[in-house]
Formats: structure tokens, sequence, C-alpha cells
């Protein structure tokens, strides 16, 4: 077998782009280790880099190598065994190995599988590849226009912050060449008349001193002109670029009552640690309401939300009515909004047509999008068959169940893959 080794070295940023090829060219393992490794994180570290592991089989790549029989011409150096014309076995195959050798040597090395680290960056463009708010709207106008500041070339005129060196200088030497050009030739002549006359066997005392008097005034003429002006000066010229964007507002509703269990709760926190940080990673202008219910609901800040030990009963219908009110009172009709309620299902069963009414009257007529996640390992009850009945006659209302903690990323994944086939018809 022949092996080709690259020994050229790397060029500036080389590894780089090398790192970048790799991951481009194992994306699918490498995403598939990174949804695996998602599930043995704590809540708190999802934001980290991660260690990935790539079975050593997928790594294969196509090598040279000598094709079976025919007549070859080979040296070995430092021969001390062999003549021209002497014969020699055929080396063994594969096939003629005892069972168990494999990819084992006889000095108890192998090869492991192919284990490297990834950063924070990499670890989420890989999680939250393809993945978008469904049904953003991008054409609000009102108050919707951000506006970026772009280089638009130079100009004669700018505060002194904006000056632009090297085209200034640049002006000022090719004005100064331009205005000296003659005399300098001028002046280049008569040096070497003066020369002449000097070296000259007779004596040109007038010429002389007429050539040192015209010599002196093309210097002074050259001197005189200016290392800079003022039509020298070039500044950084910028303007305005308008870029529409839009305002979305997501609301997060935990239900935090007596019937969630702590792994019940660690599995809704990772849910939404996931959401946060799709949402602040791809839109920059967005807010996040986080409310909190069990027979009450409050909105709480991003440390309460996760970490507060406050429980007690569950009325659903209080944590929709305070998104409502929320809505109402602060985000108009230029506003995407979008809601995602995480339950184990237990909910009071009067209350439960409740909310169906809630969200088809108050809520899923102005948002976007509604997801509803229900993490029981129960059968389904009251408030998950309201539910049912929303999702089959409004397109942008969704509902996934989660199990086990190996279920978030595949049912968040479902819940925002991009180009998501839901119309809105508010």
């Amino acid at each position: 077998m022949a092996n080709f080794i690259d020994r050229r070295l790397n060029s500036k940023n080389k590894s780089t782009v090398n790192r970048q090829r790799f991951i481009r060219r194992y994306k699918s393992q490498i995403k598939k280790s990174v949804s695996d490794a998602i599930n043995d994180r704590g809540v708190t570290d999802v934001d980290t880099g991660e260690n990935i592991i790539i079975p050593r089989k997928d790594l294969s790549e196509p090598i040279f190598h000598q094709g079976k029989g025919g007549i070859k011409d080979r040296i070995h150096p430092g021969n001390d065994q062999f003549s021209t014309g002497d014969r020699i076995n055929k080396p063994k195959g594969q096939q003629d190995q005892s069972p168990g050798e494999g990819d084992a040597s006889n000095s108890g090395e192998g090869d492991d599988d192919f284990a490297f680290s990834i950063s924070k960056e990499e670890y989420l463009n890989l999680l939250f590849e393809d993945l978008e708010l469904p049904n953003l709207d991008k054409n609000q106008l009102n108050k919707l226009i951000e506006y970026k500041t772009i280089r638009s070339g130079f100009c004669t005129e700018g505060v002194p912050a904006h000056i632009d060196i090297v085209k200034s200088l640049q002006g000022s030497i090719a004005r100064r060449i331009a205005m000296t050009s003659t005399k300098r030739k001028e002046l280049k002549e008569a040096k070497e008349t003066l020369r002449v006359l000097k070296n000259d066997k007779y004596n040109h005392i007038i010429e002389i001193k007429d050539l040192t008097t015209q010599i002196d005034l093309l210097k002074a003429k050259i001197a005189n002109v200016p290392f800079i002006d003022t039509f020298d000066m070039k500044f950084r010229s910028f303007s305005r670029q308008a870029i529409p964007t839009s305002r979305a507002v997501m609301f997060c509703l935990m239900d935090v009552s007596g019937s969630m269990d702590k792994a019940t709760k660690d599995i809704a926190k990772r849910f939404y640690i996931l959401l946060y940080l799709f949402l602040t990673r791809t839109y920059k202008t967005i807010d996040v309401i986080y409310i909190r219910h069990h027979t009450q609901a409050k909105e709480v800040d991003e440390q309460e939300f996760f970490y507060s030990q406050e429980t007690g009963g569950t009325i659903a219908s209080s944590a929709l009515e305070l998104m409502a009110k929320i809505v109402d009172e602060r985000y108009n009709t230029n506003w995407n909004i979008y809601g995602a309620q995480a339950s184990d299902g237990d909910n009071w069963a009067d209350d439960s047509p409740y909310c169906k009414k809630l969200l088809i009257e108050r809520i899923l007529p102005t948002a976007r999008y509604f997801s509803y996640i229900e993490i029981t390992q129960r059968a389904h009850q009251s408030l998950w068959q309201n539910y049912q009945k929303i999702e089959e006659i409004q397109p942008h209302f969704a509902m996934r169940h989660i199990k086990t903690v190996d279920d978030i990323y595949p049912v968040f994944r479902e819940l925002f893959k991009k180009q998501l086939k839901r119309l809105h018809n508010a």
C-alpha cells in the first residue's frame, strides 16, 4: 500500500480552512454526535463547546494501492536476502488473517474512534442549523426599519476623525509631482550645465553666477509647494442604509405546579434554554417574556423562571390570560407574537375548555405560531384532548409529546425547522 503524505507547510489561517472543510465533509456524523451529546448535558452548560466522537468506520478515505497480480519491479533498501530473479512468496492478504485479528496489532495498539473538540460557536451553528421562527412576517413597516452605517467612498469635506491618511497623501504626492515636474526638469538641466561649465578650462564666471541664481530660484519655487493642501484632504464618507427588519416577541409559559416533579421540570427547562439560545442567536430584535404558573400566573425574569422553587396547584388558563393581557398592553399588531407552553397536562377538567377558548379567541388570532409541549409518561388528559381540537382547525398551532430527555432535541427541531408549511390567515 502506498500512502501520499502532504508535508507542505500550512499558510496563514490554513488550519481554519481545513477545519471548516472537515466539518462540512462529516457534517451528518457531527450533527448526530451533537444531538446525542445535548441529552447528556446539564441545564446550565447547553451553550458551551463539545467533544465530538466520530466512529472510525465513518472516516474512510480513498487510498492508492497496488492491484493484485502482474509483474512488479521493486527496490528494497538494505536488501541482503534476495538477488535478481529470486521469487518471493505472495504476501498474505486480509482473507488469510485469523478471526479476531482485525485492526488490532500484536503490540496491543489499534485505531480508536476519532475525537475532536468544537467551539461554542461551531456547536450552536450545528445545533440550530435549518431552524427558524415559523411564519415570521418580514414586511412590517411601522418602526421596523433599522439603519446601518456603510462606507460610501470619499469626499473633500468632513470631520478630522474621518480623514483617510493614505488617500490624502496619495493626493498630495500627485499634486506636488504635477506642480513641480517642469521645475525639477529645469533644475536638473541647470545643474548639469553648471557642472559642465565648472569643468571647462575657460572661465565662465558670469554664466556660473546666473546658473547658480537660477538653481536657487528653482529650488525655492519647488520648496514653496506645500507638502499637503486642503485640496489633498480626503475624508471617508458614510451613508445610512435602510435594513428591513421584523420585531418578534416569544412568550414562554411553564407549569410549575406540584404535579411537575423535578425530572419533568428539568426537561421543560432544557427545552426553554434551547429555545432561548435559538431566539437570541437567530434574531437580534426579539423580546422574550417568561411566565410561570400554578394556580396563579406571574411574569418573571430569566433567573426566577429557571431557578425559582415556587409550586402549587394547576390552573393553566391563568398563564394564557396573563399572556393575552401583556399582548394587549405592550405588543400591538406590528409585533410577530409567538408562544410556547410546557406542562405535564395535569389541569382542572373545567379549566381545559376555557384554555381552548382563550387560545382560539384571544391568542391565536394575533399570534404567528403557538406550540404546546406536554411532558409526561402518563396517558393524555383533558388539556391535550382540548388542544387537539385546536390543532385540527388552526394551522399555526402545534403540539408535541415529550417522554424523556432524548425527545427534547428532535421535538425542538420538528417545531422550528425551516420551510414549515403552516399558513396563517390572521
